[in-house]
C-alpha cells in the first residue's frame, strides 16, 4: 500500500478532507451530471494571480463592489420614464 503525506495546510480536521481513486472520483462527477473542464494556461495565470491578489488583501467585498457600480453607473432619473398604460 503505498504512503500519502498530507501537508497539514490542506486539511485541519480529518472531515475536511476525502480521499478517492481516480475512477471513483469521474464516476461521482458522472452521476452528478458535473462536467471537468480544463483550463488554458492563461486561465491558470489568472487564477494564480487572483490568489496572490486576494491573500494581499487587493481586493473589493460585495459591498464595496456594488457601490462602486452605483457611482460608476447611477440609475437614470426616475422622472424620465413614463409609466406603461
Amino acid at each position: 500500500m503505498p504512503l500519502l503525506t498530507i501537508p497539514k495546510k490542506l486539511a485541519k480536521t480529518r472531515e475536511d478532507l476525502i480521499v478517492l481513486p481516480k475512477i471513483e472520483y469521474k464516476a461521482l462527477l458522472k452521476r452528478k451530471g458535473i462536467r471537468e473542464i480544463k483550463l488554458s494556461a492563461s486561465e491558470k495565470r489568472a487564477i494564480k494571480e487572483s490568489e496572490k491578489e486576494f491573500k494581499k488583501g487587493d481586493y473589493l467585498t460585495l459591498d464595496e463592489f456594488e457601490r462602486y457600480l452605483e457611482r460608476s453607473y447611477p440609475k437614470a432619473s426616475r422622472k424620465s420614464h413614463q409609466p406603461l398604460s
